[in-house]
């Protein structure tokens, strides 16, 4: 080692003799001064000897070291701890590194495979997904749109794949209901459970029902929730009949579960993937609402069926029933009745004259009825001849389709009480609005019978333009306004004046209170009536 400088201090002297020699450096600097040739400039140059000398003397220092820390072992075993610690310390970062790469490249691939596809749905209902295969031919065939996969259902439809995935996800406890369940009551007595759709998933299925299930052919005697048809084509056929017999199925809707549906989309030509998916729009569970630390869990109670509330189910029905429709024709022809269905009602009728036996008609039916997996309602089956009111759909026809008598009476009553005393406390059916009621009734008699609807619709429409206010009060109520301070006693507001022809108050009676201001009437929309003046504390 030749140093090309002079030694800058002492301690820097020093430090150049520990690290070779002191000869070699006395050397290095005769070297540098001149005092002697360069290295290798002589034959048997004593330089060369003496800093080989001092290599090896650098060396056997090192390896004296050595020796001493080979002696101590415990010195040493701390070394090697020190040593390895550090070692497996940076094979930890370095896997930690690759490791939150790998997690990181994982994560991104997954975004990007969900963004574009739908792996799992859920517990029990997700071995079809990723199964794409269709049959291209049976869609086409039926006029239906050629959707393989996730991706196609949501570009279809409108929305995102991740959008698809949380309307179809199906989860035994969540904290997010996809329906609202109510109950009303029925005409026969007792309460029917409704499952109406929340906004999104009705959308969806409002697609569905538009872009598949209305497409599809389905059997001529069906009546119910068809475009052109009503219960009026599903009573025709039965008039002037001489025997009518009506049966209804036990829990329609609810009898079909998510198996079956799903079924009935493979069969209509899509993939399990796609089939899967509209099999969970279409179907629901019960839920029962259970609070946990103040939060509010959907607990599912019953497996996946038909909801009684949402659009597609009667379209999914009607295609179920299809090979049921064409089973009950058929027998019905050869024991001489005409058969219709409207959604669970089935209606049977024979000619006057006929020699038919009702009977043998139920046994086959029911026969029928269960080995599709149905069942008929024993309460509900009814055997009407000819003599009494014999009743399909709740239209009379014994001579021609008509409305019953009895509800005629009672809403031309109802007319001639509103007519005279005002629609105030009046109701007919379910709706509080008793004036939008009548209206839609008039035009279900106008839609049986032209006849008699036109005079009740004069009438209806002579009524509204007498009362038209009154259905014009039915607004959302407002938020109550906040309580007043206990301390300030409110403003009141200024006492309105009474209309010119309204009596004045006697002199005796005590001033009205004052009444809250009334918010002006929306465009197009008459004012509501005031108060009597009596009535106003």
């Amino acid at each position: 080692m030749i140093f090309a400088e002079p030694p800058r201090s002492r301690q820097d002297l020093y430090e150049r003799i520990q690290k070779t020699s002191k000869d070699a450096v006395v050397l290095d600097e005769m070297i540098r001064h001149g005092f002697w040739p360069d290295r290798g400039t002589l034959p048997q140059d004593p330089a060369e000897e003496i800093h080989r000398r001092a290599e090896l003397q650098k060396r056997l220092s090192e390896l004296r070291t050595q020796l001493v820390q080979t002696r101590n072992e415990e010195r040493l075993r701390a070394e090697l701890r020190k040593k390895r610690l550090e070692e497996s310390k940076k094979k930890q970062a370095e896997t930690k590194l690759r490791r939150e790469q790998e997690r990181k490249k994982k994560a991104e691939h997954w975004q990007a495979v969900k963004a574009t596809e739908i792996v799992y749905l859920g517990e029990g209902v997700s071995g079809g997904l990723g199964k794409k295969e269709a049959d291209d031919a049976a869609l086409a065939k039926r006029g239906l749109p050629l959707l393989h996969s996730a991706a196609e259902v949501a570009q279809a439809a409108g929305i995102t794949v991740g959008q698809l995935r949380f309307l179809c996800f199906s989860r035994r406890v969540s904290r997010v209901s996809h329906y609202k369940t109510f109950k009303i009551k029925k005409k026969t007595g007792g309460e029917r459970a409704i499952s109406a759709p929340m906004p999104r998933l009705k959308a969806f299925q409002r697609w569905i029902l538009e872009s598949v299930l209305d497409k599809v052919a389905l059997h001529a005697n069906a009546h119910g929730f068809r475009h052109g048809r009503s219960i009026l084509s599903n009573a025709s056929p039965h008039a002037g009949a001489g025997i009518v017999v009506n049966v209804d199925l036990k829990d329609f809707f609810p009898s079909i579960r998510y198996g079956r549906v799903k079924g009935m989309f493979r069969w209509l030509g899509y993939s399990e993937e796609v089939a899967t998916i509209f099999a969970l729009a279409c179907t629901a569970t019960d839920v029962d609402e259970v609070t946990l630390d103040g939060t509010k869990w959907f607990v599912a109670s019953s497996v996946r069926r038909l909801p009684q509330g949402a659009p597609t189910s009667p379209a999914v029905t009607n295609v179920l029933c299809d090979r049921l429709d064409r089973r009950l024709t058929n027998a019905a022809t050869k024991l001489g009745f005409t058969y219709t269905r409207y959604a669970d009602d089935l209606s049977f009728s024979a000619k006057p004259g006929a020699e038919v036996d009702p009977g043998k008609l139920l046994r086959r039916v029911k026969w029928l009825v269960t080995k599709d997996g149905l069942e008929v309602h024993p309460d509900k089956t009814r055997i009407l001849r000819r003599g009494r009111r014999q009743e399909v759909t709740g239209l009379v026809v014994n001579k021609t389709v008509s409305v019953p008598r009895d509800e005629l009476r009672r809403f031309r009553a109802l007319l001639h009480q509103i007519d005279k005393q005002g629609p105030k406390g009046k109701r007919w059916g379910d709706s509080d609005d008793v004036l939008a009621s009548i209206d839609g009734f008039a035009n279900y008699v106008l839609m049986i019978d032209k006849a008699k609807g036109e005079k009740l619709k004069a009438r209806v429409t002579a009524i509204h333009k007498k009362y038209s206010y009154v259905k014009r009060v039915h607004v959302p109520k407002k938020p109550a306004a906040p309580a007043a301070s206990p301390r300030v006693a409110p403003i009141p507001a200024p006492m309105p004046m009474p209309p010119p022809s309204a009596p004045e108050p006697p002199a005796s009676a005590p001033p009205p209170s004052a009444s809250p201001p009334v918010p002006p009437p929306a465009p197009g929309e008459e004012p509501p009536k005031k108060k009597p003046w009596w009535k106003l504390w």
